[in-house]
């Protein structure tokens, strides 16, 4: 059983896919960081020395028939390569193409239970003398205007499992960090 947890848990930062099919793809930048390098220390979790300070991060090419949108930042190398959920918020309108440094979510937008047992945004806090960590932020396109299941104390598994279904196109970011 354990073996089967773990791998559920590695694949479950995996974009979701419509079966066989690719899905569209959303471009994805920030500021704050180049795709596929360190992120600055801001980012880092409060009691890891960092800001808590989430990275600006914008999105562009959603097709027509986006009814909302959904941001997942997933760590795959915590626990032993099990992963750590760090950012989960879903509903966001269809009209937000960006969230700024630091954002106050949108009106309507919903953050998830983080690993750090919190909502909201919670940065990266590997072990110290870890190689980087790969912190994959992903932006999905979504065929309904919100997820009602989702609340401020629902984990990234029940995440995952509301958006099966509903996306149709996703774009992804990735980040470094070690300390």
């Amino acid at each position: 059983m354990r073996q089967v947890l773990s791998a559920f848990c590695l694949i479950a930062w995996l974009p979701i896919s419509a079966g066989a099919a690719t899905l569209p793809e959303i471009h994805v930048s920030s500021a704050s960081f180049a795709n596929g390098t360190a992120q600055p220390r801001s980012v880092a979790f409060a009691a890891c020395g960092g800001g808590d300070i989430s990275p600006q991060l914008s999105w562009r090419g959603a097709p027509a028939g986006t009814k909302s949108f959904a941001l997942t930042e997933f760590d795959t190398d915590a626990r032993a390569g099990a992963g750590f959920w760090h950012w989960l918020v879903v509903n966001i309108p269809p009209s937000v193409t960006s969230l700024n440094a630091g954002a106050t979510l949108p009106a309507g937008a919903v953050a998830g239970m983080t690993d750090h047992g919190l909502p909201g945004y919670q940065g990266p806090c590997p072990p110290v003398g870890d190689p980087p960590h790969h912190y994959i932020f992903t932006i999905s396109a979504l065929n309904v205007a919100s997820l009602p299941s989702i609340t401020a104390e629902s984990t990234g598994t029940e995440v995952k499992m509301a958006l099966q279904g509903h996306v149709i196109a996703q774009g992804i970011y990735t980040g470094t960090y070690a300390r």
